[in-house]
């Protein structure tokens, strides 16, 4: 079937069975839409409530967790199943509440198309639900009409249209009637309305082509719910982690039963130690750590107006290594702003940046005046003060026009009253307003392109003059309009092009453009400065986006949609990767862009505020929508929304996206090897057949209580020194490295070592064995302490430095202190976890161990951080 761009007007109607005057009759429009259903796009099917809480417990780790539970329960343990329970139980509701997203993003795309619409129906203009619209219908636009479908233009009134939402142009698209080549991309296509977009000025008829899943926005709608979101490289490497420590928990666990049933152990004795062994191995405080850390990250980034929507995008945005932004609104100010007056043979400065009138005053020059004047005079726009900020009323371009009058002084006052008007069109190229004086005179205003008002001139020697300064203006990346007038004398005047042909005075151009924003220029350069790459994915015009670029000092080299259309994957890979600037591309290749760079192994960050953005938003590892001035359907497929839209917004939270991934990884760096040790020591007591020296009830109490009491307070570390100014983590670098794995076998040994001299110590000495463990439990207790020190920096030694940034790590030692003193004393913590009162001697050779432990974990450090220093810097450094 032919495209509806392709075919004439006469065709179309001819296809659609439409009488061109009276449309569809009701009872052929009642048939079309039993047929063809609603123009409404499909609701998601979302998963029940049932299904996804099951989900939130299909994990290796919960698995054993539930296992552990069941098991300690039935041997009538009831306090140790009801902690392990209680931990499953607040992961699964964490997990819950993060679901649905994906959801909410289509309900918004499809809530888009719902409006109302004025069809002609039997000959009459009627208002109806753009749900009832069907092919065939002939629609009526006016200015502020939203389009309910995709719609061939049979006639149109100076009609302009706002397509950035769907297709990314900065500037409304003039449109007209005139047929189109097959090729034509969604974003030049003239003759067509597409749905979802909006009327910025004049009106026109057009006839309904396609409605619903068959329009642009419906295409769109089928990539978002089609788009699998990636996992984040947090969620991949817990992934990884699990699988791994599930295995190792589980051999060892089997090891030690094996061990026990071949000594003849009692099977209750056999199963309390695997079980033991099995909580001690697992980081109970992981998951809990890991939402607290990343909560934090969300409060510190809505400081730096970056509202995270998605919990683990905070530490995906340390992460990055690509950030693929969009260009109007997010790398510019998304206001049109003239930054330059070519007048009376001078040029002029305009400061000031957007629709505000702030702006360094402007020198008393008849000519600028004149000028400005005429851009005033022959305008249509204005701007208002809404919510503190000054946004257009009409076509952006005329309402900075209006803006650089302003700034000079004029206002609507100045200019005479208005009598007629020829309306700029895109075959016209100008715009002329009539106005008369109140001696009766008139004076005719014109604005326009600079060859089309050169042409009217009545020096030819100033229009050539005005058209060189206006090239040089181009040069510089800037778009151009020219203003000029005719002063007539009193009597009744018709404002046609031969009142004024060959009459006009040329009084001047005036240059403008969307100016980046001050702050995104110093933001690109500190991406780049941290090892991650800015990319500019735009459906705006090529000469545009790379007269942005090289402002951002991008490589301005711009691949167009259409460039990469019949490119094969590998060598889509290759220009994805090469290439800084992507212009009038459409939404499947910002989609496949994105893959195309996730395939090279990055992890993208997108930016986006248009309904043409949402699929590559959901694709990324972390979408960025804008808060101000992007759509519901971007916000919705989001992971991270701009409060002021701005790309210097996206740089802070990379900063504070690392900071939140360097204090998770002190956390890990701090939990595993205690927990390691925990079950070393369990399964060290089986292989010897000794007692065991700390019991299942007390690995829980000092897992549950020191990961909130202490590991939690690495959550609130300070930012670490240059923080911005090292490369991105490998996004394949797992969370069990090398140099982690190190850590985690030398601390493990001094905590087993430790555990079992002064277990044994004590019973040499002939105290009961609950006292012995007591000395036991407390001695893991103050090495966590200790070791909680050497995980504040990962190479450097840092007791106090930065301890106002973080009170809490002394209250979190403080509360330790004081639980671990109610566990060695209180009569109820005694008979509750079988401990038993310890003396001064014991608490002696608690504090001198722990001692010896934090003195030789900082040499490690300091070896470390030695054997960097004389070789390339490994970036896998471990707290």
């Amino acid at each position: 079937m032919t495209a509806a761009h392709v075919l004439a007007v006469e065709e179309n109607l001819a296809a659609t069975g439409t009488d061109p005057d009276r449309g569809l009759s009701l009872s052929d429009a009642r048939a079309r839409l039993a047929d063809d259903g609603p123009n409404e796009l499909p609701s998601p099917e979302g998963r029940g409530v049932l299904a996804r809480i099951a989900s939130q417990f299909n994990h290796p780790l919960i698995y054993i967790l539930l296992a552990s539970a069941a098991a300690t329960g039935l041997l009538g343990a009831v306090v140790d199943a009801s902690v392990i329970l209680g931990v499953v139980v607040v992961n699964a509701v964490i997990g819950f509440l993060q679901e649905g997203r994906a959801e909410r993003a289509l309900d918004a795309l499809a809530a888009a198309g719902r409006t109302e619409a004025t069809a002609v129906r039997d000959g009459v203009a009627t208002r109806i639900a753009s749900a009832d619209l069907v092919r065939g219908d002939l629609v009526l636009l006016d200015e502020g009409d939203q389009v309910p479908a995709d719609l061939r233009l049979l006639s149109t009134r100076e009609l302009r249209v706002d397509e950035s939402a769907l297709t990314g142009e900065s500037q409304p698209a003039a449109k007209d009637t005139r047929d189109l080549p097959v090729d034509t991309e969604p974003a030049d296509r003239t003759n067509m309305a597409h749905a979802g977009t909006l009327v910025s000025s004049g009106g026109g008829r057009g006839l309904v082509v396609a409605t619903a899943s068959a329009t642009e926005i419906g295409r769109v709608h089928h990539l978002v719910s089609t788009t699998r979101p990636v996992d984040t490289p947090l969620t991949r490497k817990l992934a990884r982690f699990s699988g791994i420590l599930t295995v190792v928990i589980l051999a060892l666990a089997a090891v030690g039963a094996v061990v026990g049933t071949l000594r003849g152990q009692p099977f209750t004795d056999v199963v309390t130690a695997a079980v033991a062994l099995a909580v001690g191995a697992i980081p109970e405080g992981l998951p809990a750590a890991v939402t607290v850390t990343l909560a934090i990250g969300v409060a510190r980034m809505a400081r730096r107006q970056a509202v995270i929507r998605h919990l683990p995008a905070v530490e995906t945005l340390g992460s990055t290594t690509v950030i693929c932004t969009d260009k109007t609104g997010t790398l510019t100010a998304n206001a049109m702003t003239v930054t330059t007056v070519v007048a009376g043979g001078r040029r002029f400065a305009v400061t000031g940046a957007g629709y505000g009138p702030d702006s360094d005053p402007l020198p008393d020059d008849t000519a600028l005046r004149a000028c400005l004047l005429a851009g005033l005079a022959c305008n249509d726009a204005r701007v208002e003060l809404s919510d503190g900020r000054w946004s257009p009323v009409g076509d952006p371009t005329e309402a900075a026009l209006a803006v650089s009058a302003g700034k000079t002084g004029l206002t609507a006052r100045d200019v005479p009253p208005r009598e007629d008007t020829l309306p700029f069109s895109s075959d016209r190229r100008y715009m002329a307003t009539l106005h008369k004086h109140a001696d009766g005179t008139h004076t005719v205003y014109l604005k326009g392109s600079v060859e089309r008002l050169a042409g009217f001139a009545a020096d030819p020697h100033a229009a050539q003059e005005l058209l060189d300064a206006a090239d040089r203006l181009a040069r510089e990346g800037l778009r151009v309009l020219a203003t000029g007038s005719v002063d007539l004398p009193a009597g009744d005047c018709e404002l046609t092009e031969a009142l004024f042909a060959g009459r006009v005075t040329l009084l001047g151009v005036q240059g403008m453009h969307d100016p980046p924003r001050p702050a995104a220029i110093a933001a690109v350069a500190d991406c780049r400065a941290a090892g991650v790459r800015v990319k500019m994915i735009t459906g705006d015009h090529p000469a545009t986006a790379s007269a942005v670029a090289t402002s951002f000092g991008l490589d301005p080299a711009a691949v167009t949609g259409r460039d990469l259309r019949d490119l094969t994957p590998e060598r889509l890979r290759e220009v994805a990767e090469r290439t800084s600037v992507f212009a009038r591309v459409s939404p499947e290749q910002k989609l496949a862009l994105v893959g195309a760079l996730q395939e090279q192994g990055h992890v993208v960050a997108m930016t986006g505020d248009g309904v043409n953005d949402a699929p590559a938003l959901r694709r990324a590892d972390i979408g960025v929508a804008m808060g101000r001035g992007g759509t519901e359907v971007a916000r919705q497929a989001a992971d991270m929304v701009l409060a002021d839209d701005d790309f210097a917004s996206i740089a802070a939270a990379v900063e504070e996206g690392r900071s939140v991934f360097d204090n998770l990884r002190k956390f890990i760096a701090w939990t595993l090897p205690t927990n390691l040790a925990e079950g070393l020591v369990i399964l060290a007591a089986t292989l010897v057949g000794t007692t065991l020296p700390i019991l299942p009830v007390q690995i829980l109490w000092i897992n549950m209580t020191t990961a909130v009491a202490l590991g939690l307070t690495l959550a609130f570390e300070p930012r670490e020194p240059k923080i911005m100014t090292r490369p991105p983590l490998p996004p394949a670098l797992p969370l069990l490295t090398k140099a982690l794995v190190s850590r985690i076998l030398l601390v493990s040994a001094l905590l087993l070592g430790g555990t079992f001299a002064v277990f044994s110590w004590r019973l040499a000495a002939g105290v009961p064995v609950e006292q012995a463990r007591t000395v036991a439990v407390n001695l893991f207790v103050a090495a966590q302490i200790a070791y909680l020190f050497n995980c504040r920096s990962p190479d450097r030694p840092r007791v106090f430095a930065g301890m106002r940034q973080n009170l809490w790590l002394p209250l979190g030692i403080a509360v330790t202190i004081a639980l671990q003193m109610a566990f060695t004393y209180a009569p109820w913590m005694n008979s509750l976890f079988k401990t038993a009162p310890i003396g001064w001697s014991e608490w002696a050779a608690i504090a001198g161990i722990a001692g010896v432990c934090w003195v030789l974990i900082e040499l490690d450090k300091r070896w470390r951080a030695h054997r960097r220093s004389l070789s390339t810097p490994e970036r896998e450094s471990t707290p």
